[in-house]
Protein backbone atom coordinates (compact mmCIF):
# COMPACT_ATOMS: atom_id res chain seq x y z
CA UNK A 1 0.00 0.00 0.00
CA UNK A 2 1.03 3.35 -0.74
CA UNK A 3 2.32 5.75 2.26
CA UNK A 4 -0.20 7.05 4.58
CA UNK A 5 -0.66 10.80 4.00
CA UNK A 6 0.12 13.19 6.90
CA UNK A 7 -1.55 16.35 6.45
CA UNK A 8 -1.07 19.12 9.39
CA UNK A 9 -4.51 19.17 11.12
CA UNK A 10 -6.09 23.28 11.65
CA UNK A 11 -7.73 22.33 14.68
CA UNK A 12 -5.33 22.24 17.74
CA UNK A 13 -4.74 19.22 20.27
CA UNK A 14 -5.89 20.23 23.82
CA UNK A 15 -3.73 17.90 25.32
CA UNK A 16 -0.54 18.60 23.03
CA UNK A 17 1.11 21.61 22.04
CA UNK A 18 2.95 21.61 18.22
CA UNK A 19 6.43 21.59 18.15
CA UNK A 20 6.43 24.93 16.17
CA UNK A 21 5.07 26.47 19.24
CA UNK A 22 7.90 25.25 21.44
CA UNK A 23 10.97 25.37 19.30
CA UNK A 24 13.23 28.69 18.53
CA UNK A 25 12.01 29.79 15.07
CA UNK A 26 15.48 30.63 14.55
CA UNK A 27 16.86 27.65 14.65
CA UNK A 28 19.14 25.70 11.46
CA UNK A 29 16.72 22.55 11.53
CA UNK A 30 13.26 24.69 11.34
CA UNK A 31 14.29 27.17 9.03
CA UNK A 32 15.73 24.46 6.40
CA UNK A 33 12.69 22.56 7.07
CA UNK A 34 10.19 25.10 5.39
CA UNK A 35 13.06 25.35 2.48
CA UNK A 36 13.19 21.54 1.51
CA UNK A 37 10.57 20.78 -1.32
CA UNK A 38 9.16 17.75 0.36
CA UNK A 39 6.61 17.18 -2.04
CA UNK A 40 9.12 16.03 -4.23
CA UNK A 41 9.64 12.81 -2.86
CA UNK A 42 6.22 11.94 -2.10
CA UNK A 43 5.74 12.29 -5.58
CA UNK A 44 8.33 9.93 -6.73
CA UNK A 45 9.12 7.73 -3.97
CA UNK A 46 5.06 7.01 -3.36
CA UNK A 47 5.29 5.37 -6.77
CA UNK A 48 7.31 2.64 -5.40
CA UNK A 49 4.56 0.95 -3.59
CA UNK A 50 2.21 -0.11 -5.67
CA UNK A 51 0.41 -3.05 -3.90
CA UNK A 52 -3.42 -1.83 -3.03
CA UNK A 53 -3.47 -4.06 0.05
CA UNK A 54 -1.45 -4.38 3.34
CA UNK A 55 -0.07 -1.99 5.97
CA UNK A 56 0.83 1.92 4.47
CA UNK A 57 4.23 2.66 4.22
CA UNK A 58 5.93 4.92 6.17
CA UNK A 59 5.64 8.74 5.11
CA UNK A 60 8.36 9.46 2.22
CA UNK A 61 9.19 12.66 4.45
CA UNK A 62 10.48 10.75 7.38
CA UNK A 63 12.73 8.19 5.44
CA UNK A 64 13.85 11.35 3.53
CA UNK A 65 14.40 13.71 6.78
CA UNK A 66 16.42 10.62 8.29
CA UNK A 67 18.32 9.97 5.74
CA UNK A 68 19.31 13.46 5.48
CA UNK A 69 20.14 13.97 9.23
CA UNK A 70 21.68 10.87 9.19
CA UNK A 71 24.43 11.72 6.98
CA UNK A 72 24.48 15.62 7.97
CA UNK A 73 25.68 14.28 11.57
CA UNK A 74 27.30 11.22 10.75
CA UNK A 75 25.02 8.99 12.59
CA UNK A 76 24.70 5.09 12.41
CA UNK A 77 20.88 3.62 11.74
CA UNK A 78 20.12 2.91 15.25
CA UNK A 79 21.45 6.46 16.35
CA UNK A 80 20.05 8.31 14.32
CA UNK A 81 16.57 6.72 15.03
CA UNK A 82 17.43 7.15 18.95
CA UNK A 83 18.38 10.67 18.70
CA UNK A 84 14.83 11.35 16.58
CA UNK A 85 12.95 10.51 20.08
CA UNK A 86 15.38 13.15 22.08
CA UNK A 87 15.53 15.83 19.58
CA UNK A 88 12.29 17.68 19.07
CA UNK A 89 14.11 19.63 16.23
CA UNK A 90 14.90 16.36 14.90
CA UNK A 91 11.03 15.64 14.52
CA UNK A 92 10.12 18.86 13.04
CA UNK A 93 12.82 18.68 10.55
CA UNK A 94 11.04 15.01 9.91
CA UNK A 95 7.64 16.35 9.44
CA UNK A 96 5.95 15.56 12.94
CA UNK A 97 3.57 18.22 14.26
CA UNK A 98 3.27 16.86 17.85
CA UNK A 99 6.51 15.40 19.71
CA UNK A 100 6.71 11.89 19.77
CA UNK A 101 7.86 9.25 22.43
CA UNK A 102 8.25 6.10 20.80
CA UNK A 103 10.55 5.35 17.76
CA UNK A 104 9.17 6.40 14.30
CA UNK A 105 10.48 3.11 12.76
CA UNK A 106 12.44 -0.08 13.26
CA UNK A 107 16.20 0.88 11.87
CA UNK A 108 16.21 -1.78 9.90
CA UNK A 109 13.47 -0.15 7.58
CA UNK A 110 16.09 2.35 6.59
CA UNK A 111 17.94 -0.45 4.89
CA UNK A 112 15.23 -1.17 2.93
CA UNK A 113 14.07 1.65 1.85
CA UNK A 114 17.25 2.15 0.39
CA UNK A 115 17.22 -1.18 -1.29
CA UNK A 116 14.05 0.13 -2.77
CA UNK A 117 14.53 3.74 -3.89
CA UNK A 118 18.22 3.07 -5.39
CA UNK A 119 20.86 5.17 -6.86
CA UNK A 120 18.13 7.36 -8.33
CA UNK A 121 16.40 7.87 -5.03
CA UNK A 122 19.03 9.12 -3.41
CA UNK A 123 20.72 10.93 -6.08
CA UNK A 124 16.86 12.54 -5.71
CA UNK A 125 17.84 13.93 -2.23
CA UNK A 126 21.63 15.28 -3.40
CA UNK A 127 19.91 16.88 -6.24
CA UNK A 128 17.13 18.23 -4.00
CA UNK A 129 19.61 20.06 -1.82
CA UNK A 130 21.59 21.54 -4.62
CA UNK A 131 17.76 22.97 -5.56
CA UNK A 132 17.35 24.75 -2.01
CA UNK A 133 20.98 26.57 -2.70
CA UNK A 134 19.44 27.77 -6.00
CA UNK A 135 16.83 28.95 -4.64
CA UNK A 136 18.28 30.68 -1.59
CA UNK A 137 20.90 32.30 -3.85
CA UNK A 138 23.63 30.42 -1.91
CA UNK A 139 25.14 28.90 -4.65
CA UNK A 140 24.26 30.96 -8.40
CA UNK A 141 24.31 29.31 -11.71
CA UNK A 142 27.49 30.52 -12.97
CA UNK A 143 28.83 28.41 -10.09
CA UNK A 144 27.40 25.57 -11.11
CA UNK A 145 28.82 25.99 -14.56
CA UNK A 146 32.29 26.13 -13.13
CA UNK A 147 33.30 22.48 -11.29
CA UNK A 148 36.19 20.69 -9.92
CA UNK A 149 36.52 16.83 -10.17
CA UNK A 150 38.85 14.54 -8.56
CA UNK A 151 38.71 10.90 -7.24
CA UNK A 152 39.09 9.40 -3.97
CA UNK A 153 38.66 5.88 -2.22
CA UNK A 154 36.05 4.91 -0.48
CA UNK A 155 37.17 2.16 1.74
CA UNK A 156 34.84 -1.16 2.86
CA UNK A 157 34.05 -2.60 6.21
CA UNK A 158 36.91 -4.81 6.12
CA UNK A 159 40.17 -5.66 8.09
CA UNK A 160 43.58 -6.10 5.94
CA UNK A 161 43.42 -8.87 3.79
CA UNK A 162 45.91 -11.90 4.46
CA UNK A 163 45.64 -15.31 2.60
CA UNK A 164 45.95 -16.57 5.41
CA UNK A 165 42.99 -14.88 6.98
CA UNK A 166 41.07 -15.73 3.66
CA UNK A 167 41.61 -19.09 3.77
CA UNK A 168 40.24 -19.89 7.51
CA UNK A 169 37.59 -17.33 6.76
CA UNK A 170 36.61 -20.04 4.32
CA UNK A 171 36.69 -22.99 5.71
CA UNK A 172 34.69 -21.83 8.69
CA UNK A 173 32.25 -20.61 6.19
CA UNK A 174 32.04 -23.65 3.85
CA UNK A 175 31.84 -25.93 7.08
CA UNK A 176 29.28 -23.85 8.69
CA UNK A 177 27.06 -24.07 5.89
CA UNK A 178 27.45 -27.84 5.30
CA UNK A 179 26.43 -28.96 8.81
CA UNK A 180 23.44 -26.11 8.39
CA UNK A 181 22.34 -27.96 5.33
CA UNK A 182 23.28 -31.78 7.15
CA UNK A 183 26.31 -32.77 4.77
CA UNK A 184 28.69 -34.51 6.98
CA UNK A 185 32.75 -33.86 6.11
CA UNK A 186 35.14 -36.15 6.16
CA UNK A 187 37.03 -33.74 8.56
CA UNK A 188 35.96 -30.21 9.52
CA UNK A 189 39.56 -29.06 10.84
CA UNK A 190 37.77 -27.13 13.27
CA UNK A 191 40.36 -27.37 15.31
CA UNK A 192 43.34 -27.87 13.00
CA UNK A 193 42.46 -24.50 11.05
CA UNK A 194 42.75 -21.56 13.78
CA UNK A 195 45.65 -23.35 14.74
CA UNK A 196 47.57 -22.47 11.66
CA UNK A 197 46.29 -19.40 11.61
CA UNK A 198 47.51 -18.50 14.98
CA UNK A 199 50.76 -19.61 14.02
CA UNK A 200 51.03 -17.38 11.04
CA UNK A 201 50.35 -14.40 12.79
CA UNK A 202 53.31 -15.60 15.83
CA UNK A 203 55.36 -16.32 13.05
CA UNK A 204 55.05 -12.65 11.23
CA UNK A 205 55.20 -11.07 14.38
CA UNK A 206 58.56 -12.95 14.93
CA UNK A 207 59.99 -12.39 11.22
CA UNK A 208 60.05 -15.78 10.75
CA UNK A 209 58.54 -15.85 7.39
CA UNK A 210 59.50 -19.38 5.73
CA UNK A 211 57.30 -20.75 8.49
CA UNK A 212 54.83 -18.33 8.06
CA UNK A 213 54.58 -19.53 4.61
CA UNK A 214 54.25 -22.98 5.32
CA UNK A 215 51.52 -22.43 7.69
CA UNK A 216 49.84 -20.10 5.18
CA UNK A 217 50.23 -23.90 2.50
CA UNK A 218 48.90 -25.65 5.14
CA UNK A 219 45.82 -23.56 5.35
CA UNK A 220 45.30 -23.66 1.62
CA UNK A 221 45.33 -27.22 1.43
CA UNK A 222 42.98 -27.64 4.06
CA UNK A 223 40.13 -25.39 1.68
CA UNK A 224 41.44 -27.42 -1.21
CA UNK A 225 40.02 -30.68 0.98
CA UNK A 226 37.07 -29.15 2.33
CA UNK A 227 35.82 -28.07 -0.87
CA UNK A 228 36.39 -31.15 -2.87
CA UNK A 229 35.14 -33.09 -0.50
CA UNK A 230 31.96 -30.95 -0.70
CA UNK A 231 31.44 -31.42 -4.26
CA UNK A 232 31.19 -34.82 -4.08
CA UNK A 233 28.30 -34.94 -1.22
CA UNK A 234 26.20 -32.57 -3.63
CA UNK A 235 26.13 -35.31 -6.52
CA UNK A 236 24.04 -36.91 -4.40
CA UNK A 237 21.88 -33.89 -2.20
CA UNK A 238 18.93 -31.98 -3.62
CA UNK A 239 18.78 -29.39 -6.19
CA UNK A 240 18.39 -26.76 -3.54
CA UNK A 241 21.04 -27.81 -1.09
CA UNK A 242 23.34 -27.59 -4.97
CA UNK A 243 22.04 -24.09 -5.36
CA UNK A 244 22.85 -22.88 -1.87
CA UNK A 245 26.57 -24.07 -2.15
CA UNK A 246 26.99 -22.58 -5.87
CA UNK A 247 28.42 -19.05 -4.30
CA UNK A 248 30.69 -20.22 -1.60
CA UNK A 249 32.23 -23.09 -4.22
CA UNK A 250 32.78 -20.03 -6.38
CA UNK A 251 34.74 -18.07 -3.95
CA UNK A 252 36.80 -20.78 -2.57
CA UNK A 253 37.94 -21.85 -6.23
CA UNK A 254 38.23 -18.32 -6.99
CA UNK A 255 41.22 -18.11 -3.40
CA UNK A 256 42.62 -21.15 -4.71
CA UNK A 257 43.17 -19.85 -7.66
CA UNK A 258 44.32 -16.42 -7.50
CA UNK A 259 48.07 -15.34 -6.84
CA UNK A 260 50.39 -12.72 -6.23
CA UNK A 261 49.76 -11.35 -9.51
CA UNK A 262 45.97 -12.03 -10.27
CA UNK A 263 43.82 -9.24 -11.29
CA UNK A 264 40.28 -9.43 -9.61
CA UNK A 265 41.67 -10.67 -6.67
CA UNK A 266 39.37 -11.97 -3.60
CA UNK A 267 39.93 -9.76 -0.57
CA UNK A 268 37.10 -10.31 1.19
CA UNK A 269 34.59 -13.33 1.96
CA UNK A 270 31.45 -10.88 2.51
CA UNK A 271 32.59 -8.06 0.52
CA UNK A 272 33.70 -9.71 -3.06
CA UNK A 273 33.34 -6.66 -4.90
CA UNK A 274 36.26 -5.23 -2.59
CA UNK A 275 39.40 -3.90 -5.05
CA UNK A 276 42.70 -2.87 -4.39
CA UNK A 277 43.55 0.90 -5.43
CA UNK A 278 46.90 2.63 -4.62
CA UNK A 279 46.65 6.03 -4.88
CA UNK A 280 50.42 7.29 -4.02
CA UNK A 281 49.89 8.03 -0.27
CA UNK A 282 53.07 7.63 1.93
CA UNK A 283 51.61 6.39 5.18
CA UNK A 284 48.25 4.28 3.39
CA UNK A 285 49.73 2.91 -0.13
CA UNK A 286 46.81 0.37 -0.55
CA UNK A 287 43.07 0.80 0.50
CA UNK A 288 40.43 -1.27 -0.06
CA UNK A 289 36.86 -0.33 -1.53
CA UNK A 290 35.90 1.20 -4.72
CA UNK A 291 37.41 4.65 -6.31
CA UNK A 292 34.80 7.91 -5.99
CA UNK A 293 35.01 10.50 -8.48
CA UNK A 294 33.38 13.68 -6.63
CA UNK A 295 32.51 16.77 -8.31
CA UNK A 296 31.96 20.07 -6.34
CA UNK A 297 31.35 23.85 -7.38
CA UNK A 298 34.49 25.44 -7.78
CA UNK A 299 33.41 28.62 -5.43
CA UNK A 300 31.36 27.03 -2.46
CA UNK A 301 32.56 23.59 -2.53
CA UNK A 302 29.24 22.01 -2.65
CA UNK A 303 28.80 18.41 -4.07
CA UNK A 304 27.64 18.29 -7.32
CA UNK A 305 28.07 14.50 -8.12
CA UNK A 306 29.35 11.81 -6.38
CA UNK A 307 29.29 8.40 -8.07
CA UNK A 308 31.29 5.23 -7.65
CA UNK A 309 33.49 3.47 -10.21
CA UNK A 310 34.01 -0.08 -9.91
CA UNK A 311 37.04 -1.69 -11.58
CA UNK A 312 39.37 1.06 -10.74
CA UNK A 313 39.62 2.84 -14.14
CA UNK A 314 42.00 5.10 -14.66
CA UNK A 315 41.03 8.87 -13.68
CA UNK A 316 40.58 10.86 -16.68
CA UNK A 317 38.14 7.66 -17.88
CA UNK A 318 35.68 8.82 -15.15
CA UNK A 319 35.82 12.23 -16.03
CA UNK A 320 32.57 12.04 -18.54
CA UNK A 321 30.64 10.04 -16.56
CA UNK A 322 31.16 12.28 -13.70
CA UNK A 323 30.51 15.46 -15.29
CA UNK A 324 27.25 13.81 -16.66
CA UNK A 325 25.99 13.10 -13.63
CA UNK A 326 26.59 16.69 -12.02
CA UNK A 327 24.56 18.21 -15.55
CA UNK A 328 21.26 15.84 -14.26
CA UNK A 329 21.16 16.66 -10.91
CA UNK A 330 21.89 20.42 -11.06
CA UNK A 331 20.21 20.95 -14.56
CA UNK A 332 23.21 23.20 -15.40
CA UNK A 333 25.56 22.36 -18.37
CA UNK A 334 28.99 22.62 -16.87
CA UNK A 335 31.24 24.55 -19.02
CA UNK A 336 34.73 24.77 -16.94
CA UNK A 337 36.23 22.13 -15.30
CA UNK A 338 39.22 21.94 -12.86
CA UNK A 339 41.15 18.77 -12.50
CA UNK A 340 44.72 17.15 -11.16
CA UNK A 341 47.84 16.05 -13.73
CA UNK A 342 46.09 12.57 -13.48
CA UNK A 343 43.08 13.45 -15.90
CA UNK A 344 46.09 14.33 -18.39
CA UNK A 345 44.96 13.61 -22.28
CA UNK A 346 41.27 13.41 -21.69
CA UNK A 347 38.94 16.01 -23.39
CA UNK A 348 34.92 16.49 -22.85
CA UNK A 349 33.38 17.93 -25.68
CA UNK A 350 31.73 21.23 -24.58
CA UNK A 351 33.78 21.67 -21.70
CA UNK A 352 37.12 23.73 -21.25
CA UNK A 353 39.27 21.50 -19.08
CA UNK A 354 41.99 22.76 -16.83
CA UNK A 355 44.66 20.77 -14.69
CA UNK A 356 47.24 22.41 -12.20
CA UNK A 357 50.66 23.87 -13.24
CA UNK A 358 49.11 24.21 -16.98
CA UNK A 359 49.94 27.73 -17.89
CA UNK A 360 49.07 27.80 -21.62
CA UNK A 361 45.25 29.32 -21.93
CA UNK A 362 45.27 30.63 -18.32
CA UNK A 363 44.90 33.93 -18.86
CA UNK A 364 42.48 35.94 -16.97
CA UNK A 365 42.36 36.53 -13.82
CA UNK A 366 39.59 34.70 -13.17
CA UNK A 367 40.97 31.68 -14.42
CA UNK A 368 44.05 31.66 -12.57
CA UNK A 369 42.15 32.14 -9.28
CA UNK A 370 39.86 29.22 -10.31
CA UNK A 371 42.79 26.99 -11.00
CA UNK A 372 44.32 28.03 -7.37
CA UNK A 373 41.01 27.00 -5.76
CA UNK A 374 41.24 23.45 -7.31
CA UNK A 375 43.05 22.37 -4.49
CA UNK A 376 39.88 23.00 -2.42
CA UNK A 377 38.62 19.64 -3.60
CA UNK A 378 41.07 17.62 -1.25
CA UNK A 379 39.96 19.62 1.87
CA UNK A 380 35.93 18.66 0.66
CA UNK A 381 37.05 14.73 0.79
CA UNK A 382 38.79 15.26 3.82
CA UNK A 383 35.21 16.92 5.71
CA UNK A 384 33.61 13.35 3.38
CA UNK A 385 35.01 11.05 5.09
CA UNK A 386 35.98 12.89 8.85
CA UNK A 387 32.40 14.41 8.84
CA UNK A 388 30.41 11.96 6.88
CA UNK A 389 30.53 8.28 6.33
CA UNK A 390 32.90 8.12 3.47
CA UNK A 391 35.99 6.49 5.45
CA UNK A 392 34.93 3.65 6.03
CA UNK A 393 31.81 2.33 3.91
CA UNK A 394 28.95 -0.36 5.64
CA UNK A 395 26.73 -0.59 2.95
CA UNK A 396 26.60 -4.18 1.53
CA UNK A 397 27.51 -4.87 -1.98
CA UNK A 398 28.29 -2.47 -5.08
CA UNK A 399 25.17 -1.26 -5.14
CA UNK A 400 25.62 -0.28 -1.18
CA UNK A 401 29.06 1.95 -2.77
CA UNK A 402 26.81 3.46 -4.96
CA UNK A 403 24.14 4.72 -1.97
CA UNK A 404 26.87 5.47 0.26
CA UNK A 405 28.98 7.87 -1.70
CA UNK A 406 25.50 9.94 -3.10
CA UNK A 407 24.23 9.63 1.22
CA UNK A 408 27.40 10.91 2.04
CA UNK A 409 27.53 14.37 -0.41
CA UNK A 410 23.70 15.28 0.39
CA UNK A 411 25.16 15.24 4.06
CA UNK A 412 27.45 17.80 3.26
CA UNK A 413 25.61 19.49 1.75
CA UNK A 414 23.37 20.10 4.08
CA UNK A 415 25.85 21.08 6.39
CA UNK A 416 26.98 23.99 4.27
CA UNK A 417 23.07 24.62 4.35
CA UNK A 418 22.79 24.74 7.94
CA UNK A 419 26.38 26.86 8.59
CA UNK A 420 24.64 29.47 5.81
CA UNK A 421 21.66 30.13 8.16
CA UNK A 422 23.61 29.97 11.41
CA UNK A 423 25.50 33.03 9.65
CA UNK A 424 22.65 34.86 9.27
CA UNK A 425 21.80 34.26 12.89
CA UNK A 426 24.94 36.01 13.78
CA UNK A 427 24.38 38.78 11.22
CA UNK A 428 21.29 39.13 12.76
CA UNK A 429 22.90 39.51 16.15
CA UNK A 430 25.38 41.48 15.15
CA UNK A 431 23.15 44.21 13.47
CA UNK A 432 20.66 44.58 16.29
CA UNK A 433 23.67 45.47 18.61
CA UNK A 434 24.73 48.49 16.12
CA UNK A 435 27.97 46.53 15.17
CA UNK A 436 28.84 46.75 11.45
CA UNK A 437 28.75 43.25 10.58
CA UNK A 438 30.96 42.29 7.08
CA UNK A 439 29.28 38.97 6.56
CA UNK A 440 27.44 38.58 3.10
CA UNK A 441 24.76 36.36 2.73
CA UNK A 442 22.46 35.77 -0.07
CA UNK A 443 19.37 34.71 2.97
CA UNK A 444 20.08 37.62 5.52
CA UNK A 445 17.47 40.16 4.64
CA UNK A 446 14.61 37.59 3.79
CA UNK A 447 15.70 36.14 7.55
CA UNK A 448 16.13 39.18 9.00
CA UNK A 449 12.47 40.52 8.33
CA UNK A 450 11.00 37.17 9.32
CA UNK A 451 12.58 37.31 12.82
CA UNK A 452 10.90 40.65 13.48
CA UNK A 453 7.71 39.51 12.48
Amino acid sequence: MGPKDRQPTPQDDLFRSELRNLLDQRHPLVKLAGRVNWSVFEQEWGALFASPTGRPATAPRLIAGLLYLQHAYNLSDEAVVARWVENPYFQYFCGEQHFQHELPIDPSSLTRWRGRIGEEGVELLLAETLAVAQRESVVKRQSLERLTVDTTVQEKAVSYPTDAKLYARAIERLVSQAHAQGIALRQSYARKAPQALLKVNRYAKARQMKRKRRETRRLKTYLGRVARDIERKLEYAEHAVGESFAEPLAKAKRLLEQTRQSKGKLLAWHAPEVEVIGKGKVAKPWEFGVKLSVAVTNRESFVVGSRSMPGNPYDGHTLAEALEQAEILSGVAVKRCYVDRGYRGVEVPGVQIYRSGQRRGVTTRTLKRELKRRSAIEAVIGHLKTDGRMARCRLKGAIGDALNAVLVAAGHNIRLLLRAMTDVLRQLLTTSRGQPSSATNPWAFADCLTMAE
